[in-house]
C-alpha cells in the first residue's frame, strides 16, 4: 500500500470516529438531561421544610457536629419510614 492511501485511510478512520463520537455524546447528554430532570422531580418532592439541615449542622460546634448528624440522618430515616407506612395504608384503603 503506498503512503498516500495509508493517509486518506488514517484520515477517513478519524473523520468515522469523531463522528461517532459527536453521535454518542449527544445521546449521552440527553440521556443524562432526563436522570437529571427526574432526580429533581423526585428531590424536590421528597424535600421537607428541614431541607437547610446541612447548614443548620455546619452553624454547630464542632463538638455538637456528629450528633447533629445522626440526628439528621434519624429524623429522615423516621421521614421515609412515615411515608412508606402512608403508602402502605393507601394501598390497603384502595383494595
Amino acid at each position: 500500500m503506498q503512503m498516500k492511501h495509508l493517509i486518506i485511510f488514517a484520515l477517513v478512520g478519524m473523520v468515522a470516529l469523531l463522528g461517532f463520537n459527536l453521535i454518542s455524546g449527544h445521546q449521552r447528554d440527553k440521556h443524562r438531561e432526563v436522570l437529571v430532570n427526574n432526580n429533581s422531580a423526585e428531590s424536590a418532592a421528597a424535600t421537607d421544610t428541614g431541607a437547610n439541615t446541612g447548614e443548620n449542622i455546619a452553624n454547630q460546634p464542632l463538638g455538637q457536629q456528629p450528633k447533629a448528624l445522626l440526628d439528621d440522618a434519624t429524623t429522615q430515616i423516621e421521614q421515609a419510614q412515615r411515608a412508606e407506612q402512608q403508602r402502605v395504608a393507601q394501598v390497603a384503603n384502595a383494595q
